[in-house]
C-alpha cells in the first residue's frame, strides 16, 4: 500500500461529504535518513528550541544538533525518574525558558512531547515541528493537544504541527512495546470508527464517508502487516509511521477526533486519570487502547446478542456514589464536566427502541473481542496483561464509568443504560480471550 500523505497537506479538498477540508501541515518526511531534511524544511528558522527527554535526547538530538548548528538557540531536556506527565508543571518548564526571539520548537519524541511543544507553541503565536522516535500513536499530526491539567486528561484543540520528520532508521530501532503500541492505536480505529458510525445513527452526528473509508482501509493495511511489523521490517516500519500520521490529519480534516478516537481511547484516559489520582501504574497509551479495543469488541457482542432493548441504568445517587470512590479529588470536576455537557439530563430511550435493529446492525459491523484479540496477539501482546496491570474492579469500574471523563457519545453510553443496574453482567470475562 502505498500512502500519499502530501495530497492532504495544505490542500483544500472538497468532499462529497459537502464540507471543505484543510490540513495546514506545510511538509511530512518519513524515509529513511529523513533527518537530512531538517536544515531544509526549517532554513527560515534562526531561534530553534528543541525539546526533549531524557530518553528521547539520546535517539537522535546529537544527530540534530550538527545538522542545524548555531540555529538552535536553546533547548530543554525533562529530567524525569518516571514518566514525563503533560501538566501544567511540563507546560511551565517550556514556557518559561524559551524567549523572545525563540522563532520555532522543534520537539524530538513522541505523544508526550508532541503534546506539550504543540500546546505551549499554540499559547506561544509560533510554528512547531516533531521530530518522531517511535511510531508510537497517532497524534503527530493532530491539532490536539492531549493535556493533563488540574489533573483531568483535557485534549486542547490547537493547531498541527508546520513539519514532521520521522526516520525510518530512528523509528524502526525504538522499543519493541512503542512499535506495538502504535499497532495498537491503529487497529483501536476499528472501535473508534463504529463509535462515529453509531453516533451519526443515534445522534445525528457529522459524518464522512470519504474519512471513514480511507482510515478503515489504511488500518486493514496495518492489520495485514503484523508479522513484518514486529521482524521491524523497514518498509513495514514506515508503513505504519505515516499509517499514524495519516490518521492524525484525518482529524484535522474532519474536524473532529472521531476517526481515531471512541471508545477505546476514553478506557485509556480513565486508566491513566485512575493512575494518577491513586499513583498506580498504567500502560503506553496505545497498548492501552489494544486492550480496550478488545474489551469495547467485547461490549458491543454483549449488546448486539440483545433481541430489544432491556435498560436497566442504576440511580443517580449509586453513579455520585462511584465517582467520588473512584475520582476522588477530581470528582467535582468529573460533576461539573458531565452537568455542562446534560448527558444525563437527555433521554435517548425512544431513539434506543426505535432504532435497535439499526444498532444491532453497526455493532455487528466492528470485529468480535476474539477477532481483536488474535490481531494483538500476532505482534507478542500477552492478552492476560490488562488485568494482571489493573485487577477486574478496574475495568469493570471502566466499562460503566470511563465515558464521564468526556463529553462525547460512544457505545460505553449504551452500555450503560444496559448493564449499570445489573453490576452482575458488567464482565468483561464472559466475552473476551482472558478467562
Amino acid at each position: 500500500m502505498k500512502l500519499d500523505i502530501a495530497a492532504y497537506c495544505s490542500k483544500e479538498i472538497n468532499c462529497s461529504c459537502g464540507r471543505r477540508h484543510f490540513c495546514p501541515i506545510s511538509d511530512v518526511v518519513v524515509s529513511s535518513g529523513a533527518l537530512a531534511h531538517l536544515p531544509i524544511l526549517l532554513k527560515e528558522y534562526s531561534h530553534i528550541w528543541l525539546v526533549a527527554d531524557n530518553n528521547t535526547a539520546a535517539v537522535c538530538a546529537d544527530k540534530i544538533r550538527s545538522l542545524l548548528g548555531h540555529r538552535i538557540a536553546g533547548e530543554l531536556i525533562y529530567q524525569r525518574d518516571s514518566i514525563l506527565v503533560p501538566d501544567e508543571t511540563a507546560v511551565a518548564e517550556l514556557s518559561d525558558v524559551i524567549s523572545e526571539q525563540t522563532d520555532f520548537i522543534l520537539g524530538i519524541g513522541s505523544g508526550v512531547i508532541n503534546d506539550i511543544c504543540k500546546f505551549v507553541s499554540w499559547q506561544r503565536c509560533m510554528d512547531y515541528g516533531i521530530v518522531a522516535t517511535a511510531p508510537s500513536m497517532d497524534g503527530y499530526a493532530s491539532s490536539g493537544a492531549a493535556m493533563i491539567t488540574d489533573g483531568m486528561k483535557v485534549t486542547y484543540t490547537t493547531h498541527p504541527p508546520k513539519y514532521i520528520v520521522a526516520d525510518v532508521d530512528v523509528v524502526k530501532n525504538a522499543p519493541l512495546d512503542m512499535i506495538r503500541a502504535g499497532y495498537g492505536d491503529i487497529i483501536g480505529k476499528y472501535s473508534s470508527l463504529n463509535d462515529w458510525k453509531l453516533s451519526r445513527l443515534i445522534n445525528g452526528e457529522y459524518f464522512c464517508q470519504d474519512i471513514y473509508d480511507l482510515v478503515l482501509d489504511v488500518t486493514n493495511h496495518i492489520r495485514d502487516s503484523a508479522e513484518r511489523i514486529l521482524a521491524r521490517n523497514a518498509d513495514a516500519i514506515e508503513l505504519l509511521t505515516k499509517a499514524l500520521i495519516l490518521i492524525g490529519i484525518t482529524l484535522s480534516l474532519a474536524e473532529t477526533t472521531r476517526p481515531g478516537s471512541g471508545s477505546e481511547h476514553h478506557l485509556s484516559h480513565f486508566f491513566e486519570i485512575v493512575g494518577l489520582v491513586n499513583k498506580q501504574p498504567h500502560f503506553v497509551h496505545g497498548i492501552d487502547v489494544a486492550y480496550n479495543t478488545i474489551l469495547t469488541a467485547g461490549m458491543r457482542e454483549q449488546l448486539a446478542a440483545l433481541d430489544f432493548p432491556v435498560f436497566c441504568q442504576e440511580t443517580a445517587e449509586q453513579r455520585l456514589a462511584a465517582w467520588h470512590t473512584i475520582y476522588k479529588n477530581i470528582a467535582d470536576e468529573v460533576i461539573q464536566l458531565q452537568a455542562g455537557a446534560g448527558s444525563y439530563e437527555r433521554t435517548l430511550e425512544p431513539i434506543y427502541q426505535e432504532k435497535w435493529q439499526q444498532i444491532i446492525a453497526v455493532l455487528k459491523e466492528c470485529p468480535s473481542a476474539v477477532q481483536c484479540a488474535e490481531m494483538f496477539r500476532s505482534v507478542g501482546f500477552d492478552l492476560a496483561a490488562q488485568e494482571k496491570m489493573y485487577g477486574r474492579d478496574k475495568i469493570r469500574s471502566a466499562m460503566l464509568y470511563g465515558k464521564d471523563l468526556k463529553d462525547r457519545y460512544s457505545v460505553l453510553w449504551l452500555y450503560y443504560v444496559m448493564f449499570s443496574g445489573k453490576p452482575e453482567q458488567v464482565d468483561y470475562r464472559k466475552f473476551t480471550a482472558v478467562k
